[in-house]
């Protein structure tokens, strides 16, 4: 059984359908690229994993644990951790209240998260709604680390970002899975940056898996068709 675990995932948006069957392994300490176009059913499938998305059917096992019987504040404590689209940090709250707010007990502390992104630790007492979208992304990675995950899941965690500070997230994320042996779930659309940190890919066409296997083995053709503009 892999670590994270998806099989035939369908879910709806009352009577819509979002995903059609949707397949998903990564194991233990593996990064594993989400991909494809815009509204294909990434940001929806993030949300069955996370149980924010309550009317799914299918299977999604994660260390062992069926998520699909639990609300969200339990499959949380399983050791998911979601840097969700849009940053979503507390605005009127500091950095440090911000990363304190949801801890966890575990390695992944105050001082950790500042030698990762040292621009939190010299904005400590700054609320976040005064804080470039770029460092309220690192934020909210920080927030997510704080809560000491298994599996770090990432929507779209550089999009709209000024290409040096995306730079500075891609660093972190290789130091996560050089250092940290942590496991990554990375929705993004960038391919190039994805080549250089993921394991494994898993590519969604209209809410359905198409593609599936080690990012070594993604084709080129392949990427065109199902990522291409």
């Amino acid at each position: 059984m892999s670590f994270l675990q998806l099989r035939g995932v369908e879910a709806f948006y009352g009577p819509s359908q979002a995903l059609f069957g949707v397949d998903l392994a990564l194991e233990e300490g593996e990064v594993c690229a989400l991909m494809g176009r815009n509204g294909m059913g990434k940001s929806s499938t993030i949300k069955v994993i996370c149980r924010l998305l309550k009317e799914a059917r299918g299977t999604v096992e994660f260390a062992g644990q069926d998520l699909t019987r639990l609300p969200p504040h339990r499959a949380a404590r399983t050791g998911l951790g979601l840097v969700p689209e849009g940053r979503r940090c507390f605005a009127p709250l500091t950095v440090h209240e911000n990363l304190i707010a949801a801890a966890r007990p575990g390695p992944w502390d105050f001082a950790r998260v500042c030698k990762l992104f040292p621009r939190l630790g010299e904005r400590r007492d700054q609320v976040a709604a005064s804080l470039s979208g770029g460092e309220q992304q690192m934020l909210a990675i920080g927030r997510a680390l704080m809560t000491n995950p298994r599996l770090l899941i990432l929507d779209e965690a550089t999009e709209g970002l000024a290409p040096v500070v995306r730079q500075e997230i891609w660093s972190a994320l290789a130091t996560l899975k050089r250092e940290a042996g942590l496991s990554l779930l990375v929705v993004d659309k960038s391919l190039a940056e994805l080549r250089a940190v993921a394991d494994r890919a898993v590519i969604l066409e209209r809410g359905s898996t198409v593609w599936a296997g080690p990012m070594g083995d993604l084709a080129a053709s392949v990427a065109d068709r199902y990522l291409g503009v």
